[in-house]
């Protein structure tokens, strides 16, 4: 059991793995969406069970986008993201 759960894992792992930077910048965008989304349900006119349930499984949706992204930008990546912001904030201070 312990072995199938770590090929399953490894599996997943060289999946994500190929797919593109530009694919990880898309899925972190959506996951900003996603959890925008998850506090502003609570807006919602409806009972607080459907709110509670609406609620987790869009956190829920949110967390996996926000894991797989950074699983398919990686370090490296996560690094040319934050110099992106940077060199864009630099450029407005002056």
């Amino acid at each position: 059991m312990k072995q199938t759960l770590i090929e399953i894992r490894e599996a997943i792992k060289l999946f994500l793995s190929r797919l593109s930077f530009r694919t990880g910048v898309f899925l972190l965008a959506i996951c900003v969406v996603f959890h925008i989304l998850a506090l502003a349900q609570a807006l919602l006119p409806y009972s607080a069970g459907t709110k509670t349930i609406v609620g987790i499984a869009l956190i829920g949706v949110a967390k996996t986008t926000q894991y797989s992204g950074l699983a398919i930008v990686g370090t490296k990546g996560w690094q040319r993201i934050k110099g992106w912001f940077k060199r864009k904030k630099s450029n407005d201070v002056r």
